[in-house]
């Protein structure tokens, strides 16, 4: 019984240190994003970001009125792109993913951790 509890969890902590992040592909974000809310924290602050099906995005923050913008993903890049009001240009975001948690990449900040909730919510329930 040792032995069977001690392969386990050789087994268990090989799994571990072999996990590696895995950037998601543009059908793996389409799917991932669209119709569904993002939730997390960008520079300390919290955020819920609505993916429409028709390209339109909304960002709300903690104690900031929204910002309606447009999303796309990039299909040659397997990127996730949004555009904003004031923007000029699209900005890119890879989506990765490691150990069952999602993150925002990019090459001017660190990964951005977030979770997906289903739907449209907006507001915390």
């Amino acid at each position: 019984m040792i032995r069977v509890l001690a392969a386990c969890v050789l087994l268990l902590l090989a799994n571990i240190a072999n996990a590696q992040s895995v950037k998601l592909t543009a059908a793996q974000i389409t799917e991932l994003l669209s119709g569904n809310t993002a939730v997390g924290k960008w520079d300390g602050v919290g955020y819920r970001q609505y993916f429409g099906g028709d390209g339109v995005t909304i960002y709300a923050q903690d104690g900031a009125r929204s910002a309606r913008g447009e999303w796309r993903v990039d299909a040659s890049r397997d990127e996730y792109q949004s555009i904003w009001r004031k923007d000029d240009d699209w900005e890119g975001w890879y989506v990765m993913e490691y150990v069952g948690a999602y993150f925002w990449v990019s090459k001017a900040t660190p990964p951005t951790p977030f979770r997906v909730e289903q739907g449209e919510h907006l507001f915390e329930e």
